[in-house]
């Protein structure tokens, strides 16, 4: 491989480029805001950009890249390997493939960590028909790819899956230390919310998931006092009354199913 193309230059893309001048590559360069860094060839558009080029890295946006994929094909070779790096649904990645020509080796691939201080060697997880291909090049680089079987949005859709979890931990850490800081507690809440980060193992998960379950009705009450208490020092309780109205719900199922299978027991409601 000789020859990549960038489609964006925020944040990722910007990281992208230089590790990729650092590889040796020639490095052709397309963002309508952002001019290329010295050494790369700044192009006049997305099919200019990927004219010539071995492996296209789209890196703009999720709401860019349909746009940008219809723009590059113009300029695709047979050979071109087209990767979408864009966060994005599963569906919007098989938008981006179904807009490049019939035939495009396409790639869905979804990084599954933030990119400043990694670059290029990001860990990345690739689907879609050229994924095979693409992590081939892109190792060449210097990035750590894992192919998994599937079309175009598999792995898109294991990056969102980390996304619930790890951006909803991000937004009650947030509403937690909000609440604190309200209530002056902050440095107490910080410092107990990172033990309790700390002590975390595989084991926490079964904890999570079992106890929410199993005692549903007492902790429905906790996060309704809760968002009374946030409601009280003026902050907005978003993930706290996400997180009543959920437990509210689950001790609803739990109540119904402990009442059909004691109905069972008894033979009531058998036709």
């Amino acid at each position: 491989m000789t020859t990549v193309a960038l489609l964006g230059l925020g944040e990722a893309g910007s990281a992208f480029a230089a590790d990729l001048l650092a590889a040796g590559v020639t490095l052709r360069a397309y963002d309508p805001k952002v001019t290329a860094p010295d050494g790369a060839l700044d192009c006049r558009d997305e099919a200019d950009a990927v004219t010539g080029a071995d492996l296209v890295i789209s890196a703009n946006s999720a709401a860019d890249a349909v746009t940008a994929a219809t723009r590059a094909g113009t300029g695709l070779a047979p050979s071109t390997v087209y990767v979408d790096a864009n966060t994005s649904s599963p569906a919007r990645k098989r938008e981006i493939a179904a807009a490049l020509p019939d035939g495009a080796l396409f790639a869905d691939v979804a990084l599954m960590s933030t990119v400043p201080g990694l670059g290029i060697r990001v860990p990345m997880v690739a689907s879609g028909p050229a994924a095979g291909r693409a992590a081939e090049l892109l190792t060449v680089v210097g990035a750590t790819v894992t192919v998994v079987d599937g079309p175009a949005g598999e792995a898109a859709g294991r990056k969102l899956l980390r996304s619930v979890f790890f951006k909803g931990l991000a937004a009650a850490v947030v509403e937690s230390l909000e609440a604190a800081r309200a209530a002056g507690l902050e440095i107490e809440t910080r410092a107990e919310i990172a033990r309790e980060l700390e002590r975390a193992t595989a084991a926490t998960v079964d904890r999570l998931v079992d106890g929410s379950r199993r005692h549903a009705v007492r902790r429905s009450h906790e996060m309704a006092a809760a968002v009374e208490m946030l409601d009280g020092l003026g902050v907005p309780s978003r993930v706290s009354a996400a997180s009543r109205d959920w437990l509210e719900q689950l001790a609803g199922e739990v109540v119904d199913a402990a009442e059909t299978t004691e109905a069972a027991g008894t033979g009531e409601g058998r036709a």
